[in-house]
C-alpha cells in the first residue's frame, strides 16, 4: 500500500491561488483514475481537478470557500500499486487510526437496592385525535371545572380544539393544549416556522457581492432614465429576420444598442473609459469593447463583445449568442469575460418599467434595457398605440457630469427611434 499527494495544480492565467468551490469526493471514497476530485475557481473561471491515480480517499485540505495555493496539498490517496508515492508519517499514523484502549475492568457485582415504591403520578393526557373547529363565535363546550382550569391557565378557550362529543373540550384537550404550547399550530398552512438556513457565500456570488460592493462604496452613481419608441425599430429588426442565415442569424434589440453606442461614444470617447481613482487616471479606449451582463446557472457573467466598432448588426448577433452559450455552459475564458470598457445589461421580458444599473467598476457608464410595452403616446392630433422600451443608464459622476450623460442617453434615443441613421457613415 502507498500514498499518492495530489497537489492544487498550476490552472494557468499567471494566477497563485484559487478557490475551493466544490467536493466531488469524500474521506472513504474509492475513486478511479480521471473521476473528479475538487472544483476550485479562478478569475470567474471554473476548474476541475482530476484524479491521477486509483485508490481510497484518505485526507482532503479545505473547506468550500477557502482560498488555496497553487502548489498546496489538495487531497491524499491510498493506492495499493508500488508506483505511488511514498506514504509519509503523518499518513502512517493517520492510517493506523488511534491506539486502541486497554479493555476496562468489569465493575463488581453490587448489592441491589431495595425497590422503592413510587408515588402515583397523573397519566399523560392522551392526544385525541382532532376534531373540527367550531365555527368562528360559536360558544366553546366545556365542564365548569374545565373552565375553571382554563382561567387559571391563563388559556382562551376558543383556541382549544374539543374531541368530546358536540367538539366538547375534555381535561385531556386542555393538558394537550398547554403542552404544545402558545405557538401551536391553529389550522393548515399557520404554523409558525423558526428554521434559519445559512448559505456560505462563495465562488461565483462571493465574487459578485464583492465587485457590487466595490462599485457602490467608491462610484457615486447618476441614474438617468428615458423612455425611447421603438416601433420603426420593430418594424425594421422583423423585416431583417424575414430569412435568416448563417451568416446573417437572428436579430435582437441588443445588436441595434450595441451599433447606437458605437456611434454616440464616437462623439463623446470620455464615456468609453475607464477609472483608474487610485492613480487617479481616466483611460479613454479607441476600441468599444462591451460587457452584455448574462445570467447563468451559476451567478451573473459578463462575456465581452470586442471591438463592437468593427462588427456590424449580424456580427455583433452572433458574438451575443456565442459568448452568451460559453458563459451558460461554463466554458468562457478569462479573456471573453474581462476587458469590457461599457457595459449593457438587461432582464429581458422581466424587465421592469425601470432600473438602476450598477456600474462594471471600474467602467464609468452602463446601459440598461427594460421590458418593452405598448403604450398609447400622442401624436399631435390624437393618441395612437406605440412600441416603448425605457432606456435606465448609469454614470460615475465623479467623471461624467450630469450634461455629458444626458447627451449621451438622448443621442442614444435618436438613433434607436431613427434606425435608418445607423446606416450613414459617420
Amino acid at each position: 500500500m502507498g500514498e499518492h499527494v495530489v497537489k492544487l495544480p498550476d490552472v494557468g492565467e499567471g494566477v497563485a491561488e484559487a478557490e475551493l468551490v466544490e467536493w466531488h469526493v469524500k474521506v472513504g471514497d474509492i475513486v478511479r483514475e480521471d473521476d473528479l476530485l475538487a472544483s476550485v475557481m479562478t478569475d470567474k473561471a471554473t476548474v476541475e481537478i482530476p484524479s491521477p491515480v486509483e485508490g481510497e480517499i484518505v485526507w482532503t485540505g479545505g473547506e468550500i470557500g477557502d482560498t488555496v495555493a497553487i502548489g498546496s496539498v489538495l487531497v491524499r490517496v491510498k493506492t495499493a500499486g508500488g508506483g505511488a508515492s511514498k506514504p509519509t508519517p503523518e499518513s502512517q499514523a493517520a492510517e493506523a487510526g488511534p491506539p486502541l484502549a486497554p479493555p476496562a475492568e468489569a465493575p463488581a457485582p453490587q448489592a441491589r437496592a431495595p425497590k422503592r415504591e413510587l408515588p402515583l403520578a397523573r397519566p399523560a393526557p392522551k392526544r385525541e385525535p382532532v376534531a373540527s373547529r367550531r365555527a368562528p363565535g360559536e360558544k366553546p363546550v366545556a365542564s365548569p371545572a374545565v373552565r375553571l382550569l382554563a382561567r387559571d391557565a391563563g388559556v382562551d378557550l376558543r383556541q382549544v380544539t374539543g374531541s368530546g362529543p358536540a367538539g366538547r373540550i375534555t381535561g385531556d384537550d386542555l393538558d394537550a393544549f398547554i403542552a404544545r404550547g402558545p405557538d401551536a399550530p391553529r389550522g393548515p398552512g399557520l404554523a409558525r416556522k423558526t428554521e434559519v438556513t445559512e448559505v456560505k457565500v462563495v465562488g461565483l456570488r462571493r465574487r459578485i457581492a464583492e465587485k457590487m460592493a466595490l462599485s457602490k462604496s467608491r462610484i457615486p452613481h447618476i441614474t438617468i432614465v428615458e423612455e425611447v419608441d421603438v416601433t420603426a425599430l420593430e418594424d425594421l429588426r422583423a423585416a431583417l429576420n424575414k430569412k435568416p442565415t448563417a451568416e446573417k442569424p437572428k436579430l435582437t434589440v441588443l445588436p441595434f444598442l450595441m451599433r447606437a453606442m458605437v456611434r454616440a461614444l464616437a462623439e463623446q470617447p470620455s464615456l468609453n473609459a475607464l477609472f483608474d481613482d487610485d492613480a487617479g487616471v481616466i483611460r479613454q479606449h479607441a476600441g468599444v469593447h462591451i460587457g452584455v451582463a448574462a445570467q447563468t446557472p451559476s451567478g451573473l457573467l459578463v462575456p465581452v463583445v470586442k471591438h463592437a466598432e468593427a462588427r456590424d448588426l449580424w456580427d455583433c448577433a452572433a458574438e451575443v449568442a456565442r459568448l452568451a452559450e460559453r458563459a451558460r455552459d461554463g466554458t468562457a475564458s478569462r479573456d471573453e469575460l474581462s476587458g469590457s470598457t461599457i457595459t449593457i445589461t438587461s432582464l429581458g421580458p422581466l424587465g421592469a418599467i425601470a432600473t438602476t444599473p450598477v456600474i462594471n467598476y471600474p467602467e464609468v457608464a452602463i446601459v440598461g434595457v427594460n421590458r418593452m410595452a405598448i403604450r398609447p403616446m400622442w401624436d399631435g392630433a390624437s393618441f395612437a398605440p406605440r412600441k416603448m422600451m425605457n432606456l435606465s443608464s448609469s454614470f460615475d459622476h465623479r467623471v461624467i457630469d450630469g450634461w455629458d450623460a444626458a447627451v449621451f442617453v438622448q443621442r442614444l434615443k435618436e438613433l434607436l427611434e431613427t434606425p435608418a441613421l445607423l446606416f450613414v457613415d459617420a
